[in-house]
């Protein structure tokens, strides 16, 4: 099969590659989509997969966890769990291993569009936000500012239109709601008023989740539309590491899982801190902690949809504070991802919370290699995936925009190299040095692949640097502040109903004002 060479333009020929490039594609046709599957990268060898899996075991079997309310053991003792002198409750091997068994397991995590549902399955990969970060940083001055409910919005509706940000979990906490039932309520709200893609949050007390419930089948359309496609997802802090039940947030799973909501089973303990130093040993307790969790759930309601959430951090352990840009912290979450594929269930875990206070050089670096590794180990659903700073205290508007671009690029390593007969080029090669032109700017396949094998920056900076000088030497930082505020200035998502708004707002203290969330 010959490749026709054809030479490139000479005039315009930049200008109309830019604008091919910037026109959008049809998902068939991108680089990268949400869902690629991973795997490539594994930390973990099958024996050692065991080996935490037998640990995990002895440690449910003969340690147990401490402080579970009456209703956990209303639902866990008849199932086979014993109670020691000590309060501590246990978990037999043959019930861990039936809980397994019957887990939910290849459920959709919905959104309110359905061309953003998510599969997160097997080793198919989506990134999203996550967190609960108090401040807001300026990106110029790196100073911080309080969070609040506007923030809230408006990080939604920012994540709202990133490509390579495949759901939206609430990043920071509107601290001008200081009541506890305002700020869930509102939280919840802008959330999903902002994004019709998936959603996740939290609640402190079960009451919050049922006014919370009630919202949500307002949205869907009724209750039985919201259990048919629930679009939220409840990130819960069962534990209290090293393993003990939260009273409140088990009450708030019981509520969920009986709610219709899919929940996230999230462990959090930090290596050095509230875990064991030695990564081996912190990812045996996240383990145990969660197959507790999902035995509670099954408990409660077999099948019910519950993420795999081992989300270990690590400390710095000079100091003790918390080091979320780590290698050990890209290692650990990648072996989290592969705990979740051992036992066939889908994963959560964290990648992306730098270090460092503001969108610089440290934090696309910490990004950069944590999403790389977390990714290509097939993690399922990874959380914290852009904007964070400081380790979870402070977020970025800009820095999503940024890293935005770096999951993109990660996601691209994630697709890796397709070898086939056509891609193995013999036939363009030999069009190319045998009377064609010796290269192949003009060829056929090049044209072909420019768009569906290559991904390029939204923001980074390609240029030349003729070219960069030529329109002011612009940093990227500038780049992504000035799209911010173009989608701030002009993306106010409208997918939930005047009529069903006012209902809400008649039920509800929902403290943005509809003029506060159209400003534009």
């Amino acid at each position: 099969m010959s490749d026709v060479q054809e030479q490139p333009a000479r005039r315009g020929g930049r200008a109309a590659r830019q604008a091919l490039r910037s026109a959008p594609l049809t998902r068939d046709v991108r680089p990268v989509n949400p869902g690629m599957e991973g795997g490539r990268y594994q930390p973990l060898t099958q024996a050692d997969i065991l080996r935490v899996h037998e640990a995990a075991l002895n440690v449910l079997e003969n340690i147990g966890l401490a402080d579970a309310i009456p209703s956990c053991l209303e639902v866990l003792l008849p199932k086979g769990c014993t109670l020691t002198d000590e309060g501590r409750l246990l978990f037999p091997r043959s019930l861990i291993d039936d809980t397994v068994a019957m887990a939910g397991r290849n459920f959709v995590l919905h959104a309110q569009d359905p061309q953003y549902d998510l599969e997160p399955w097997g080793k198919r990969v989506y990134y999203g936000t996550a967190g609960a970060a108090v401040h807001i940083i300026d990106p110029l001055t790196g100073a911080y500012r309080e969070s609040n409910a506007q923030d809230c919005f408006d990080i939604a509706r920012l994540v709202d239109t990133m490509e390579h940000l495949h759901f939206y979990q609430r990043a920071v906490v509107p601290r001008d709601l200081p009541d506890p039932f305002e700020m869930d309520i509102n939280t919840c709200y802008l959330s999903v008023a902002g994004t019709t893609k998936h959603v996740g949050t939290s609640w402190v007390h079960p009451t919050h989740l049922e006014a919370s419930l009630k919202m949500l089948h307002h949205i869907a359309g009724g209750e039985d539309a919201w259990r048919a496609r629930p679009f939220v997802s409840q990130s819960n802090c069962f534990v209290v590491p090293p393993l003990k039940f939260a009273a409140d947030a088990c009450a708030c799973l019981e509520m969920a899982v009986r709610g219709g909501m899919p929940v996230l089973l999230l462990s959090a303990g930090q290596a050095g801190a509230t875990a064991p130093a030695a990564l081996a040993g912190a990812l045996v307790q996240e383990v145990a902690e969660v197959l507790a969790g999902l035995t509670y759930v099954n408990a409660i309601k077999p099948g019910a949809p519950a993420i795999f959430g081992l989300w270990p951090f690590v400390s710095d352990l000079r100091s003790g504070a918390m080091s979320g840009g780590s290698p050990e912290q890209a290692l650990l979450s990648a072996a989290c991802g592969q705990m979740a594929q051992f036992y066939d269930l889908t994963g959560g875990t964290s990648s992306g919370i730098s270090d460092s206070k503001m969108p610089d050089a440290q934090a696309g670096a910490e990004k950069g290699y944590n999403h790389a590794l977390v990714g290509n180990a097939g993690a399922n659903m990874i959380y914290e995936a852009a904007g964070m700073h400081a380790s979870l205290l402070g977020f970025s508007l800009e820095g999503v925009v940024l890293d935005n671009d770096i999951i993109g690029a990660c996601q691209r390593t994630i697709k890796g190299i397709e070898v086939s007969e056509d891609s193995l080029s013999l036939e363009v090669i030999r069009s190319a040095v045998i009377g064609g032109p010796g290269h192949y700017l003009g060829s056929k396949q090049t044209l072909d692949l420019m768009q569906t094998e290559y991904i390029y920056p939204a923001i980074g900076d390609r240029l030349s640097h003729k070219e960069w000088a030529e329109v002011g030497k612009p940093a990227v930082l500038d780049r992504a502040i000035a799209k911010v505020k173009e989608v701030l200035a002009t993306h106010y998502p409208s997918h939930i109903p005047e009529a069903i708004d006012d209902v809400i707002r008649a039920e509800l203290p929902i403290r943005l004002s509809r003029e506060q969330m159209r400003r534009g």
